[in-house]
C-alpha cells in the first residue's frame, strides 16, 4: 500500500513537466503503480494470518497467534508469536518475541500462566512456560525428539504430549555411514504419548515418563476427570491411509498397561470425557468407513459399557470441541454450507436436535471458552472481513471484534462477492461463490476464472477474498476477472448425500455443474463466452485437466498438483485405498472406468494452453502425475510449461514460492485471456 501511494503522489508531481521524456516517465510510473496494486508479493509480504484462540479460564484474555512471512534474503518462511488481548477490548499486546516462532498457547487450569511450543532452544518442538504478566519464558520440556500435541492435565499438575520416536543409536549410525536404506512398509516411526509434572514456576527440565509403546501410533487423546487416565485414539501405522482402522484406548496417567476400550471396526476417534467422568463421546463411522466421510458422535457409558449415539448433524461430520460444563451438551464445530458454525448437541440419545450457536455473516473457526462455558473466542472472517478475534456471551451470541491485526493492508475497496445458486442439467440445484472484477459495471461482460476446489469434500466457504494464496483472488478481481468458485456435487458443508454424489463419476455431474454456473453467468450477459479459463490444487487440478479433454470452450488452464492419471496415483500416492474407495473398486477389476476418468487417456483431446505447477515433494498427489500431463501435451505440440517447487509438500509452503506461482498464474491469464 505505502509503494502505491509513493507513486501515485511522485506521478502528480511530474505532470506539470512538458517533453517526451517526462511524459514517458510518467506512462512508466502508471504502469508500475497497476503492477504493485494488489500485487501477489504486496500481498503476502504485508498480511498477517490470525491463529485460533485461547481464550482464559476466567474468560477475561484470548491468546491466539500472528504469523508474518519473511521473504528478506535467503529466508522464504513465517514467523509466528503468541498476542493477549482483554476480552473487555481495553489492552492488546505481543507476548511472545524473538527471531523463532511460539505457537500453540494453552492456559494452565488456573489461568496465571500460559505454554507454548517452540524450537528456540535449539532441541526439536519443545513445551515452554510464560507468565503473562511479565517475565521470560522458561523451557518445561528437553524431550529427545519434537514434541507434537499436548494437553494440560485438569488439576494443571501434569502435562501429555504426543512425540515421534527418536531415531535409535543404530538408526543414528546407519545414518553417518550413509548405510541408511528405507525398506518400504518397516521400521516405522509412531507417535506415543509421554507426560510429565509442570513444576510451574520451576525453571528445571521436567521428568518424562512414558505411557505407551509398541507398533500403533497415537493421535488425539483426553485427560479423565480425576486426572488418572488418558484416553487416546490410535491407528496401527502412521499416516492418513491407515486413519480408517482407529481405535480408542486407555492408559494410567502413572503408566501401566493399555486397554482397548472401542473399536467399532471403523474409524473411532476424538475421545472426550464429560465433566464426571462417567462418559465418553467420541467421533465414529460405524465400521463403515468411506473416503467422502461420514461421522456421527457416540457417547459410552463407562460404567456399563453401553453406547448411545446422538442426533444427526448438519454435515455428518462433527469436529467436536468440549463437553458443556454440566454434561448435558457437546459443543462442536462443523461446515454448514459456505460458513463453519459452532453448534450444541444434546446427549439424550439419537433423536436429539443440534442447536446453533454462531450465526451472521462469514465463518467462525478457532472457538476457545472459559472454564464455565459462558464466554467463547473464535475467529471470524468474512468476504470483505479479513480474520480477527471475537468474543461472545453464550447465551446470546453476539460477537465482539477485538483485533484489527490488518488494519490498513486494504489498498483498494474489497472485491464484491456472493453466494449464487444455479441448476445443472439433471436439475441439482448448486451454490458457487461469485467474485466480481474490481471495476465492475453493469452492462458490461468481462472475462472469467473457474476455481475449482480441492478434496474433492472441499468447499468455498465465506472467506476473505483479499487474502494471500497461490490464487490470490483479490488480484485477479483487480485484473478485471470474475471469478466463479462452485461448490460441486461432491463438496463439503451439504450433507452426506450431496457429498457422496461423484462416486465413479469425477469430471462428469461435477463438470455439469460447475458449467451450469458459468452458462448462467454468460446467459445474464456478464461474461465474455470466449474469455474462459480453468484452475486449481489438488482435486481442483484433477478437473483443470480433465475438464479440457471434454470442452474447448477453457482459452487457458492452470493446473495445481493435479491428478492426471487415476490408475498411476492409486499406485503411488500416499492414500492407494482413496480412488478405489471413490471409483467402487480396484483399478484392475474396471480399467475402463479409471481411463474414462484420466486426463492422460483422453490427452489427445486437449488443445488449451496449460501451465502445470507441482510441489517436489508431494506424496499426496506425486510429481509425476504432472510429469506425465507435462510430456504428453509436449509431444502433442499443445502449447504448456511445467514449474516445479523444491521442498514443498502437497501445498506450497514457503512465501516466495507462493508469490512466484501466483504471478505465473497472472502472466499466463493476461497471455491467452487478454483483451481479444
Amino acid at each position: 500500500m505505502r509503494n502505491y501511494f509513493i507513486l501515485s503522489v511522485f506521478m502528480l508531481c511530474i505532470l506539470p513537466v512538458s517533453g517526451g521524456i517526462a511524459a514517458t516517465a510518467v506512462n512508466n510510473n502508471a504502469e508500475q503503480a497497476e503492477e504493485e496494486l494488489w500485487s501477489p508479493r504486496y500481498m503476502v509480504e504485508t498480511f498477517k494470518r490470525v491463529g485460533g484462540t485461547e481464550i482464559s479460564p476466567d474468560g477475561q484474555w484470548v491468546a491466539f497467534t500472528v504469523s508474518e512471512s519473511r521473504t528478506e534474503g535467503e529466508k522464504s518462511d513465517y514467523l509466528t508469536h503468541i498476542h493477549l488481548v482483554r476480552t473487555d477490548g481495553t489492552r492488546q499486546f505481543q507476548l511472545t518475541r524473538g527471531d523463532v516462532s511460539a505457537s500453540n498457547p494453552k492456559w494452565s487450569p488456573d489461568g496465571n500462566y500460559l505454554s507454548f511450543t517452540s524450537t528456540r532452544g535449539g532441541d526439536g518442538n519443545q513445551i515452554w512456560m510464560i507468565d503473562p504478566a511479565g517475565g521470560e519464558a522458561w523451557q518445561l520440556t528437553r524431550a529427545e525428539g519434537s514434541v507434537g500435541r499436548y494437553l494440560w492435565s485438569n488439576s494443571g499438575s501434569h502435562i501429555a504430549f504426543t512425540m515421534v520416536d527418536p531415531l535409535t543409536e543404530e538408526q543414528q549410525r546407519r545414518r553417518r555411514q550413509r548405510e541408511d536404506v528405507n525398506v518400504v512398509d518397516e521400521e516405522f516411526r509412531y507417535a506415543h504419548l509421554y507426560v510429565f509434572e509442570t513444576g510451574h514456576g520451576s525453571e528445571e527440565a521436567a521428568e518424562i515418563v512414558r505411557l505407551t509403546e509398541g507398533e500403533f501410533h497415537v493421535g488425539n487423546f483426553h485427560w479423565s476427570a480425576d486426572d488418572a487416565t488418558i484416553a487416546f485414539d490410535h491407528q496401527p501405522r502412521p499416516g492418513l491411509e491407515y486413519h480408517p482402522h482407529t481405535s480408542i484406548s486407555t492408559v494410567s496417567a502413572a503408566g501401566g498397561d493399555v486397554e482397548l476400550l472401542i473399536d467399532l471396526g471403523g474409524s473411532d476417534s476424538n475421545p472426550l470425557y464429560s465433566p464426571d467422568g462417567r462418559y465418553l463421546a467420541f467421533n465414529t463411522d460405524m465400521g463403515d468407513h468411506r473416503w467422502p466421510g461420514y461421522e456421527l458422535i457416540m457417547v459410552k457409558n463407562l460404567a456399563d459399557g453401553s453406547m448411545v449415539r446422538l442426533g444427526e448433524t448438519h454435515d455428518d461430520e462433527p469436529s467436536m470441541i468440549a463437553w458443556s460444563p454440566g454434561g448435558d451438551e457437546i459443543f462442536y464445530s462443523e461446515l454448514h454450507k459456505t460458513s463453519v458454525d459452532l453448534f450444541a448437541m444434546p446427549v439424550t440419545g439419537p433423536d436429539a436436535e443440534y442447536r446453533q450457536i454462531t450465526a451472521g455473516p462469514g465463518r467462525f473457526t478457532g472457538v476457545s471458552f472459559s472454564a464455565d462455558a459462558s464466554m467463547m473466542a473464535a475467529i471470524q472472517q468474512g468476504f470483505d472481513m479479513p480474520p480477527d478475534v471475537v468474543v461472545s456471551d453464550m447465551e446470546v451470541f453476539s460477537p465482539v471484534r477485538l483485533t484489527e491485526i490488518n488494519a490498513g493492508y486494504a489498498q483498494t475497496p474489497i472485491a464484491r462477492a456472493e453466494v449464487i445458486e444455479h441448476v445443472s442439467p439433471d436439475g441439482l440445484v448448486t451454490e458457487s461463490v461469485l467474485i466480481y472484477p474490481l471495476d465492475y459495471r453493469e452492462g458490461e461482460t468481462y472475462p472469467v476464472l473457474l476455481h475449482v476446489h480441492g478434496g474433492p469434500t472441499g468447499v468455498f466457504g465465506n472467506t476473505y477474498v483479499a487474502t494471500p494464496h497461490v490464487y490470490p483472488l483479490q488480484k485477479f478481481a483487480a485484473e478485471g476477472y470474475f471469478i466463479l468458485r462452485p461448490n460441486f456435487r461432491g463438496s463439503g458443508g451439504y450433507g452426506k448425500d450431496f457429498r457422496f454424489a461423484n462416486l465413479s463419476d469425477w469430471g462428469y455431474g461435477d463438470l455439469d455443474d460447475m458449467k451450469a454456473g458459468l452458462d448462467l453467468l454468460i446467459e445474464q450477459g456478464m461474461v465474455d463466452p470466449d474469455r474462459q479459463a480453468i484452475m486449481g490444487w489438488s482435486y481442483g487440478g484433477y478437473m483443470s485437466s480433465f475438464a479440457i479433454t471434454r470442452t474447448d470452450r477453457f482459452k487457458a488452464s492452470m493446473v495445481g498438483a493435479g491428478v492426471t492419471n487415476l490408475i498411476s496415483m492409486t499406485g503411488t500416492s500416499d492414500i492407494p485405498s482413496f480412488l478405489p474407495d471413490y471409483f467402487e473398486g480396484e483399478y484392475w477389476e474396471n480399467y475402463q472406468r479409471y481411463m474414462r476418468h484420466s486426463a492422460i487417456f483422453n490427452v489427445e483431446n486437449i488443445s488449451t494452453p496449460t501451465l502445470i505447477l507441482h510441489p517436489e515433494e508431494d506424496i499426496r498427489v506425486p510429481p509425476s502425475q504432472g510429469y506425465e500431463l507435462y510430456v504428453a501435451l509436449r509431444r502433442l505440440g499443445v502449447e504448456t510449461k511445467m514449474v516445479t517447487y523444491p521442498r514443498q509438500p502437497h501445498g506450497i509452503r514457503e512465501p516466495k514460492f507462493t508469490i512466484d506461482a501466483a504471478e505465473r498464474q497472472i502472466n499466463w491469464l493476461r497471455k491467452y485471456l487478454g483483451d481479444q
